[in-house]
């Protein structure tokens, strides 16, 4: 559900840069209550984890669809809503940046609607409440697939209120919503037993963390090492080896784009539009998560195309690897060091009062 920046507005994409940017100083200043050195590199290696987990597109059966894990519910459940938010951050600039997945102009859409409905939305008014009689395996179950549903539906809706306040005339209100809502809840119903199974073996690994994300306390004398190391062997073989195995049908917002407008991107104006597209193209080393093609290659005629498409599955790739590696070590070192920073404030805030 990355946005592209032809889907926005100059003024829809700044204003919600602004958001972005407002919501992250407020975090920032939150998180400092529940900071410490632990949670330094939970942060890190949940940033990996649920990287590399965005890059494995699954089929919505009998669609032609296909959607990826959002994440945001997860980070929020180990994390704490400030945190989780912060670490979402930081995954989506990284694709942004580097990978060229979603927009530069469209990077506070994406950050508002895949972080903030899920951590500042959905985790406190489903996830927290349903467990607020007490933890089991079953309310568990439930709370992480109600919350995941219930935040990916916010944030499909966003992208069409979005796309409706940017006067995007080929995506008429009524027939893009009718499709965004159905097929982002067959998308959220396979995110939310992704998240009930994650959450599931952290709590029998160790629930003190889920309680004390839940409680905004900080981690103390709790040992993480036993989850730190399992999320980043999971970070690695999903990046490194079962992102091949990703579906080659479009996501839900190019699908219902595609069945909306009749193309699966849209044309991007000349102007501001050009002037992010043209930063974003020299940043990004692995676009669309894959080596970049030599500018003397030359463009596949009709029949290659054609034979590319009808290559096997699972999609074995070089390009795909690195991807997956490079960008979740990217990742794990932004969120790592953003954890840092903010535990560095917390401790020179501290010594001021002293």
């Amino acid at each position: 559900m990355h946005m592209a920046d032809a889907l926005i507005s100059p003024v829809v994409g700044g204003t919600m840069w602004a958001a972005a940017a407002g919501v992250a100083a407020y975090t920032i200043k939150k998180t400092q209550n529940d900071m410490d050195e632990k949670k330094i590199p939970l942060m890190g290696v949940m940033g990996a984890f649920v990287f590399a987990a965005q890059m494995i597109n699954f089929s919505i059966p009998g669609t032609g669809s296909s959607g990826h894990l959002g994440g945001g519910m997860l980070l929020a459940a180990i994390l704490g809503p400030y945190a989780g938010f912060l670490t979402m951050a930081a995954i989506l600039t990284i694709q942004c940046l580097f990978f060229a997945d979603g927009g530069l102009l469209a990077l506070g859409c994406n950050i508002i609607n895949m972080g903030f409905f899920t951590c500042f939305v959905a985790y406190p008014l489903i996830y927290k409440r349903i467990l607020a009689r007490g933890y089991s395996q079953n309310r568990i179950f439930g709370a992480s697939v109600l919350s995941a549903i219930i935040g990916l539906q916010l944030g499909a809706f966003g992208v069409v209120l979005e796309t409706l306040l940017s006067s995007k005339t080929e995506l008429p209100f009524g027939t893009f919503v009718s499709l965004m809502q159905p097929i982002h809840l067959g998308i959220g119903i396979v995110e939310g037993l992704v998240t009930a199974a994650v959450l599931a073996f952290i709590w029998k690994a160790r629930p003190e963390l889920l309680e004390k994300a839940a409680s905004g306390q900080a981690l103390g004398g709790i040992s993480t090492r036993r989850v730190v190391t399992g999320l980043a062997i999971a970070a690695i073989l999903v990046g490194g080896l079962l992102s091949w195995f990703a579906s080659a049908n479009p996501d839900g917002l190019e699908w219902s784009m595609a069945r909306t407008s009749g193309q699966e991107e849209l044309e991007a104006p000349e102007g501001i539009h050009q002037t992010f597209s043209d930063i974003q193209e020299r940043l990004a080393f692995l676009p669309d998560y894959s080596f970049k093609a030599s500018e003397s290659e030359p463009e596949p005629g009709a029949a290659e195309a054609e034979a590319v498409e009808e290559e096997a599955w699972p999609a074995v790739s070089g390009g795909t690897s690195v991807s997956g590696l490079v960008g979740g070590a990217m990742t794990l070192a932004l969120a790592a060091f953003t954890g840092w920073a903010v535990s560095l404030a917390k401790k020179r805030k501290k010594n001021a009062h002293a």
